[in-house]
This record gives structure tokens, C-alpha cells and sequence, in this order.
């Protein structure tokens, strides 16, 4: 584990493994950081590449500044870690997981020569409607937000001790409360089919078939041109926890896959 600073901020950074390709984790939003990759997919995909896991702005262990987090200052994080930690400029494959996934998305299409590939489990996506989403879900206030922050907490339940899940409360009541983390996200413009169109490296999009985000994976395989779905029976958003197993091998198989020369 170590810090990295890049835009002012210090980033909690953990590497594993050696040699190429080099692939990047990225963790979804406010209750999520990168312990929840490193306890399920990271390792196994770090016995056959370099892997690098952070905590996104304002999350785990990196720093939480009062603002700086709509989408595009998010990929300007990405982009600026990158810099220090793959400093000879290659493509990296990028995974995300539902917000991680939105963001995987955004950077390829502002960095396209920096994107080997793109893995994307049970992403999120900009829409004209996700901003309303956004501010409606975050921009609770009082009994409200706090039950909203403990529904997110779920999904840790039974996975860490009650002690860490509280811990990951705070930081989340702390993260919705005292940064324009809400605003930031609700005015950060919408992914369009056109700009989708464009993204040339090989997509694969792994939703749940339960998943309430299902629509988003089928707008992928509607408008990227190189873009494999794959549906997991009986899961939901939480993809990750529900077929870990299974997406360690179909990641690891993805990671080993050979890429033509673009």
C-alpha cells in the first residue's frame, strides 16, 4: 500500500503482481472503496498481470476535499494517477463496478490511446435522467439521507465487522454532507448514443439479469461497436459479491485475451 499524489490530493494506491498488462480497478460510489475489489477479483487477476486498485476522491482512505467531483475532474484523478504509476504511456485495461463502471466509460472516451479494453460489472451510466437520479437519491435531507446511506450499507452486511461497516457510514454520511459531491455528479452532463459509437476498444458488459441497472448494459450492446453482454442468471447489482467466483474467471479469462493492434 502506499499514497500517491497527483492533483494536489493524496490517493491510497495498492499494486499487485508484475509485467503486462496493466489493469486498472476502478469501485463504485460513497459506501464502496478499493477493498471491495481487492477481496474479491484483484489478486486472482494480479497472478497474471499488473493490477492497480485506488480509492476514488473523497473515498476509503484517499483524501476527501470539499469539492472536485463531477465526472470530468473524477477522470482527471484517473488520468493523472496513471501518469505517475504507468508513466511510459501504454494502454491499460480498465474494470469497473457500477459507478467505477461510469467512470471507466467516461475515461475512454476522453483517453481513447490510454484503453486497451474496458470490463464493466453491472456499470451505471449517464443518461438524460441521471442526474435527476443523482440529486433525488443524494440530496436527502435529515431521517431521509440517513436511511438512504444505510441502504447502500447492505451489501457490505456480513462481509465486515460491524465495527468497518460503521467506519464506511461515517465516511459516507461525511462524503454526502460536507462535499458537492451531490451537485458535482447531478451537473455532469449525460453520455450520449453518439459519443458511445465511438469507443473502438473491446467492451465487455457483465449485468445481473435481476439487475435494476439491466437497461444500461442493454444500451451498450445497442450502440458500442465491440461490445460482448453477458447476463448472470439470479443476480442483481450486486454482481460482485453474488458470482465472485465466476467473474474471476471470465476477468482473468478477459485480461489473457489477445488484442489486435489498433
Amino acid at each position: 500500500m502506499a499514497e500517491v499524489e497527483a492533483r494536489g490530493l493524496r490517493f491510497h494506491v495498492v499494486r499487485l503482481g508484475q509485467g503486462e498488462p496493466t489493469v486498472l480497478f476502478l469501485h463504485g460510489l460513497v459506501m464502496d472503496n478499493l477493498s471491495s475489489w481487492y477481496f474479491t477479483v484483484a489478486n486472482p487477476v494480479a497472478q497474471i498481470a499488473d493490477v492497480i486498485l485506488f480509492d476514488l476522491r473523497g473515498h476509503g482512505q484517499t483524501e476527501r476535499p470539499p469539492d472536485g467531483y463531477t465526472v470530468s475532474s473524477l477522470v482527471a484523478d484517473i488520468d493523472a494517477l496513471l501518469d505517475r504509476l504507468v508513466p511510459d504511456g501504454r494502454a491499460v485495461d480498465i474494470v469497473g463496478n457500477s459507478f467505477g463502471g461510469l467512470l471507466a466509460l467516461a475515461y475512454a472516451l476522453a483517453h481513447p490511446e490510454r484503453v486497451r479494453g474496458l470490463a464493466l460489472v453491472d456499470a451505471n451510466m449517464s443518461d438524460e435522467s441521471w442526474g435527476g437520479e443523482i440529486a433525488r437519491a443524494f440530496a436527502l435531507r435529515g431521517e431521509e439521507r440517513d436511511q438512504m446511506i444505510l441502504k447502500y450499507a447492505y451489501r457490505w452486511a456480513g462481509r465486515h465487522s460491524e465495527r468497518k461497516v460503521n467506519r464506511l457510514i461515517t465516511n459516507a454520511h461525511r462524503l454526502v454532507r460536507r462535499t458537492t459531491m451531490v451537485d458535482d455528479l447531478a451537473s455532469s452532463p449525460p453520455v450520449t448514443d453518439a459519443e458511445l459509437a465511438t469507443i473502438r476498444c473491446p467492451v465487455l458488459a457483465l449485468y445481473g439479469a435481476d439487475s435494476e441497472l439491466l437497461d444500461r448494459g442493454e444500451r451498450l450492446g445497442r450502440n458500442v461497436p465491440n461490445c460482448d453482454v453477458r447476463l448472470f442468471p439470479g443476480c442483481t447489482h450486486l454482481l460482485l459479491w453474488e458470482a465472485t467466483q465466476d467473474l474471476k474467471r471470465q476477468l482473468t479469462e478477459w485480461v489473457l485475451r489477445p488484442v489486435a493492434a489498433r
